[in-house]
């Protein structure tokens, strides 16, 4: 029985079965960049603890790797990197920083705060340097390496720079651009307002290659495979993608011509200026004294690492390469990607890292998938330049490569997700770090055999570990080993291209008032739901579950029906329902990380800079001159009121159609879907072509950027379901007769600060119109911030301020070394006192600052309800990390989890009646509460002890919700 159960004619039931270390584990599904590093002298290695916030040191002298020391560091490190043999730095995702540690004291000594998201640094220049890349923010920093101090910020013409790396004469910096694009972009409408269907598009024009047919065939004259005869519905207008070729001209995948109308004398006709261009940046190259940027080009659109031959100075660039401008399912299944290495010196070269396949077979066995590397996350050099190692971490193996590039022998498997890869001085050994498995791995360097696995501590929950298999998996997933799910919804997100995903071979799937909710009725007049769909951007699965419908149209009901998907375009095998339900566990997980235009209370900005957004004209600005800054809780105010009333469809706090519709003076619940799923709102708009959409979320905005029509752009797609809008200026403007640039700059504003919730209320609106909205997987903008201090001063407070709040989503915990061993305390909130990872006396804040210790305090805000595992009880086993420093801290395989299963439910007497097992000897409790948005939970019953069938229950109440978790307390 699943542990999600649902009456739907009584009342809403959800029993969510976890232990508290599940419940209180939260997933950003942060990437590694380069999360494992050799000391200068060969002899400490030291690798990212992801999960758990830490960096762990070895000692690897001697063939087998020793654990010496544990470092507690901010939230999601993914790159450590050594400046001498004793000083290492470690970059932090989600708490935008920099941890510097002194490895003779094994003490963390300073703490360098960055702009947002921060991924990789490499230390460049005479004097010497610390670059760091900022990817959400486009941008690399640079600081003095004694200091900490900010010396410059370094733009970076494209999305996302993440890994570096640096030339051997320590001269240049080479920067990654993790999206960077493949010279894609969308050819169509441009966007009317909502009460108007667009008038004919740039496809359906007489002049254009294919003389107004719509939607255009994909091979010759002809569909292959041809149209199916049982489609009774003629397929949708649609627009275009086209990719630039080597000569500039602009090409569709039947060789359709449509340069004249990109960047040519009718480029307007698309929206564009005459002369329109994109850029195609892979590898940002930085002077490291002069600070210019150069860029290498044309690469691939996913430039996931690179390294620096120490030798010659080649770079090799490990990532993948869509096929997005290729239509239709049937024609992309199991090619819509290839895994790629580039190296890149006076000639670039590209090669295939899977030469073996040829990409006219679509499945392969099995057995013969193995010899395919996929989702290629690390990529490292050995001393001599003579040898390049490539780790795939949706193959779970690693390949030795020629200078050239060319396979020395078969891949070596390794445990699963490896992501970080080293060499040692001597050249005889490969460190391998694996995300997923939680290992590190020592392989001859030579041959690839193993020498030895080490297992490291890992605190992620195991529904996550289990479906991270369905999601990333390449070799099971894939027909010919090399794709997965991540291969376009890279690390759950999106690879910021549009694929036509239409099938001929489809049916037709017919709107009625019962399987697809329009609120109280469907649209009057629509197209249903064709097949053959025309282009849309990926989608992020950030906080998908719970929001169903899926995909743009919302034409999916629930995960399951995207099962087909991994035998139809990727080419495996459909996953049994016990993995799809993994698959489901793991996606419900992830959150979207803290909101960078937040402030730190996460209030709404007040005056918010937008850069890039430039006026049309329309108001009293002339046209491209810059917005103003924005005041995001004005824009909320007319989001909430104005403009035609943007809350009738999308609900606050995560931007969705509500999960009710209003009908008779009153708000009423949706129907549940076919399995049981919470369903939102969809709607049928003429701007859309009078086709059914699912009313999106808003969280995603901020990193759609980079899209122009009027000048060259880093993306080649940006708004709307196929990307055809550049700014959301011009959603606004151009959609709603929005004129007023203050009030457009006022809504940027608020639509750039949707995620974080906790959205101010005004108790003056009674408007019917504001529909009841949906809860939004996400953290306080505060999260993961940290401050160093030596002595107690008022820069604490704002900390202590948050967590103390019973609405500040925060925990705030403290990491010392004192006596020469790691301490850790949390703050509770309750008492306002700080609780120590030894025995139960909680100390005051002076006698935090009164604790003879070795070097500064070091106090990080954590997601609430995480600050047990973080701060002073890793394995949550409820024995204090100091004190079960006897029994190996933090190994969960020390304290195995009680399983909880839930046997029967059934209702009597107007009561919902479940029965659940336990384990003896434990204590658990049963919370609950009404409502998925509320952010703390009730006690339901006591505490019990037994293990035989416990029973509990809850009156029915017609069209009412309850929600209820079963934890297992600490021992």
């Amino acid at each position: 029985m699943s542990p999600a159960q649902t009456l739907p004619l009584l009342a809403t039931f959800v029993l969510i079965i976890s232990s508290i270390a599940q419940s209180n584990f939260v997933n950003f599904e942060t990437a590694p960049v380069n999360p494992i590093a050799l000391s200068p002298d060969g002899k400490t290695l030291a690798l990212c603890n992801l999960p758990a916030a830490r960096v762990e040191f070895f000692a690897v002298s001697n063939s087998v790797p020793a654990l010496f020391g544990v470092i507690q560091v901010g939230v999601d490190p993914v790159t450590v990197r050594f400046r001498t043999d004793n000083e290492v730095w470690v970059v932090n995702t989600i708490s935008d920083s920099i941890n510097v540690i002194d490895l003779t004291s094994l003490t963390l000594q300073r703490v360098i705060s960055t702009r947002d998201g921060p991924a990789d640094v490499v230390f460049a220049g005479n004097p010497p340097r610390a670059f760091v890349s900022c990817p959400p923010e486009n941008l690399v920093q640079v600081f003095h390496p004694e200091t900490g101090t900010l010396e410059r910020t370094i733009p970076i013409k494209g999305e996302r720079p993440k890994a570096l790396a640096v030339s051997p004469d320590g001269q240049k910096v080479y920067a990654a651009i993790l999206e960077s694009g493949n010279g894609t972009t969308i050819v169509a409408p441009r966007v009317t307002d909502l009460g108007h269907v667009p008038a004919g598009g740039p496809v359906d024009l007489q002049m254009g290659p294919y003389g107004g047919v719509n939607p255009p065939p994909n091979s010759g004259t002809n569909f292959i495979p041809a149209i199916s005869a049982t489609l009774s519905n003629p397929p949708p207008r649609v627009s275009m993608i086209v990719k630039k070729q080597a000569d500039g001209r602009w090409l569709d995948d039947n060789n359709g011509d449509w340069s004249e109308l990109v960047t040519g004398t009718n480029a307007p006709l698309t929206g564009r200026v005459q002369g329109w261009d994109l850029l195609d940046h892979d590898i940002a190259v930085i002077d490291a004294s002069t600070f210019q940027t150069t860029y290498a080009t044309h690469l691939m659109n996913i430039c996931f690492n690179l390294a620096v031959n120490p030798e010659d100075g080649t770079i090799a660039m490990i990532g993948t390469d869509a096929l997005n401008h290729i239509r239709f399912e049937p024609v992309l299944q199991s090619i819509f990607t290839r895994v790629q290495l580039a190296l890149v010196n006076s000639s670039n070269r590209i090669a295939d890292l899977n030469p073996h396949l040829d990409y006219q077979t679509r499945t392969l066995p099995l057995a013969e998938r193995s010899a395919s590397l996929g989702d290629p996350r690390a990529v490292a050099w050995n001393r001599d330049g003579s040898k390049l190692y490539v780790a795939g971490m949706g193959s779970d193996n690693v390949v030795a490569l020629t200078r050239s590039g060319e396979r020395t022998r078969s891949p070596a498997s390794v445990p699963a997700g490896p992501v970080g890869l080293a060499v040692d001085p001597t050249g005889n050994r490969l460190f391998v770090l694996s995300r997923f498995e939680a290992a590190l791995t020592v392989l001859d360097a030579d041959s690839l055999s193993r020498i030895t696995t080490i297992p490291l501590f890992d605190p992620t929950p195991e529904n996550i570990r289990k479906g991270r298999a369905h999601f990333y998996n390449t070799h099971k997933n894939s027909g010919l080993g090399q794709a997965s799910c991540a291969s376009c919804h890279v690390d759950g997100k999106f690879d910021r291209l549009a694929w036509d995903l239409g099938s001929q071979l489809g049916e037709m799937r017919f709107i009625t008032r019962s399987n697809y909710n329009f609120g109280a009725a469907p649209p009057a007049k629509t197209n249903h739901f064709h097949p053959m769909k025309g282009p849309m951007v990926t989608q992020t699965l950030q906080d998908i579950i719970g929001h169903e419908p899926f995909h743009w149209r919302g034409d999916r009901l629930g995960i399951e029906e995207f099962n087909p998907t991994f035998e139809e375009l990727q080419g495996g095998e459909e996953l049994s329902d016990v993995e799809m339900q993994e698959f489901e566990d793991f996606l419900a997980s992830i959150h979207f990380p803290p909101n960078r235009f937040r402030q730190f209370d996460n209030s709404l900005p007040r005056s918010l800079p937008l850069p890039g957004q430039t006026a049309l004209g329309r108001g009293t600005l002339p046209k491209g001159a810059p917005l103003p800054n924005g005041d995001a809780v004005t824009g909320l105010n007319h989001f909430r009121t104005t403009v035609g009333g943007c809350t009738v469809c999308h609900s606050l706090p995560a931007g969705l159609g509500s999960d009710k519709f209003f009908q008779t003076g009153l708000w009423r619940p949706i129907p549940p879907g076919p399995n049981g799923e919470r369903h939102v709102a969809l709607s049928a708009v003429e701007r859309s072509h009078e086709l059914a959409f699912k009313i999106p979320h808003l969280r995603s905005l901020p990193e759609k950027f980079g899209f122009s029509l009027t000048t060259e752009g880093t993306a080649g797609f940006g708004f709307f379901h196929d990307g055809r809008v550049d700014s959301l200026t011009r959603v606004l403007q151009d959609g709603f007769f929005l004129e007023n640039d203050k009030q457009t700059a006022d809504l940027i504003a608020f639509m750039l600060a949707f995620t974080g919730s906790d959205l101010p209320t005004n108790s003056s609106l009674a408007d019917i119109n504001i529909a009841p909205g949906d809860f939004s997987r996400d953290v306080a903008a505060s999260v993961g911030r940290q401050l160093l201090l030596d002595q107690d001063n008022l820069l604490l407070e704002p900390f202590v301020t948050r967590a103390r709040s019973p609405t500040g989503r925060v925990d705030l915990i403290v990491k010392a070394r004192v006596s020469n061993a790691p301490r850790g305390w949390m703050f509770d909130r309750l008492s306002s006192n700080f609780r120590p990872d030894a025995g139960t006396h909680e100390i005051t804040r002076s006698q935090l600052f009164a604790t003879p210790r070795e070097g500064p305090l070091i106090f990080t805000l954590v997601p609430r309800g995480s600050g047990v595992r973080l701060g002073i009880d890793s394995d949550e086993d409820g024995i204090p990390d100091f004190d079960d420093a006897s029994q190996n801290t933090g190994s969960a395989a020390d304290h195995p989890q009680a399983t909880i299963s839930l046997t029967s439910i059934h209702t009597r007497d107007q009561q919902l009646i479940w029965t659940w097992h336990a384990a003896p000897g434990r204590l658990y409790r049963v919370l609950r509460k009404n409502e998925a948005s509320e952010r703390d939970w009730r006690v339901h019953t006591t505490g019990t002890t037994t293990h035989s069938a416990t029973t509990n229950s809850v009156p029915l109440i017609a069209g009412g919700q309850s929600f209820f978790r079963i934890e297992l307390l600490p021992e």
